[in-house]
């Protein structure tokens, strides 16, 4: 069922990453439903307060964001695509602010995690946790915060009227986070597929997760990300995350078939489309001089 202005729930608010995924997804009709948390973006989805959820779950720098496995088995929604977006973080603050008055840095963690080598450089910085990177935007420019700067994109200091003091502090300039896009079951267009999520526990022998994986191999699907997570209150017993694609249904089927037999609790988390774009060919980032008349600390004084 195609939905002409769907309603997308997103952690986080206008100018998030989540928001900027969400309407590179479904195209500038699209209502962004802000949320404080992702289980919120869940929550809104099970009361048909929203048709659709964006939700990032592993970036290229800092890694799988573990919680939101979870949340995919518990809610048990189908994923029905992904998107990959490049991630590019600006330093911002309210306009004359100058660096060297500057104590505090603050966004979102995942987002602290990407500018590390930022933050090597200036220990000086008192590094202050939020819930998303564009609220963090707001903040400063709502409280008027004259000793803060934040890490966002260029939209959050666009429309929250920011200086970018300096552009492009991720410590790896080839950055991506991967979004998953969840719905009902109702919601489901039918296309092809070529790609999916599963998630399946086996037994603790020698050998067990061997079995399944190289019945993958034997029917050519190439197995594109793996990710344990400990099951609660059971002692070496794991939940295996697996995304396989391939080129020819038949073979993804016929794999389906056999791991039934060496795997429990099974489960296709989602069969969608792969995102297909060739990131390796993206444009490389033009090099950015640091902006000294705002950045004007000396080393090693």
């Amino acid at each position: 069922m195609k939905i002409e202005k769907p309603r997308v729930a997103i952690q986080g608010i206008r100018a998030s990453f989540h928001e900027e995924a969400g309407l590179r997804y479904f195209g500038e009709n699209a209502q962004m439903i802000e949320c404080n948390s992702f289980k919120q973006t869940f929550e809104r989805l099970k009361n048909r307060e929203a048709d659709y959820v964006v939700m990032a779950i592993e970036n290229s720098i800092a890694g799988s964001i573990l919680p939101n496995y979870t949340l995919l088995l518990d809610y048990g929604f189908p994923v029905v695509g992904e998107i990959y977006l490049p991630i590019q973080l600006h330093l911002m603050a309210l306009p004359g602010v100058k660096f060297e008055d500057v104590k505090y840095v603050t966004s979102h963690p995942i987002a602290l995690r990407q500018c590390v080598d930022f933050f090597d450089e200036y220990p000086h910085l008192k590094i202050v946790e939020s819930s998303d990177t564009a609220a963090c935007a707001k903040r400063i420019r709502d409280e008027q915060l004259t000793d803060t700067v934040a890490i966002a994109n260029s939209l959050a200091a666009s429309l929250y009227g920011l200086d970018v003091l300096e552009r492009r502090i991720e410590s790896n300039k080839r950055n991506f986070t991967r979004f998953l896009i969840l719905t009902h079951h109702d919601n489901i267009e039918k296309k092809t597929v070529n790609k999916a999520s599963l998630c399946f526990q086996v037994s603790n022998k020698v050998g067990a997760l061997a079995k399944v994986l190289n019945i993958f191999a034997d029917e050519g699907l190439n197995m594109s990300k793996i990710q344990s997570m400990p099951i609660l209150g059971k002692r070496n017993e794991y939940n295996f995350y697996v995304d396989v694609e391939w080129d020819e249904q038949k073979h993804y089927d016929a794999a389906i078939r056999q791991i039934l037999k060496y795997t429990h609790n099974f489960n296709i988390l989602g069969e969608y489309e792969r995102h297909d774009d060739d990131l390796s060919t993206a444009p490389k980032p033009r090099k950015v001089e640091r902006v000294r008349r705002y950045i004007n600390i000396r080393r090693n004084v």
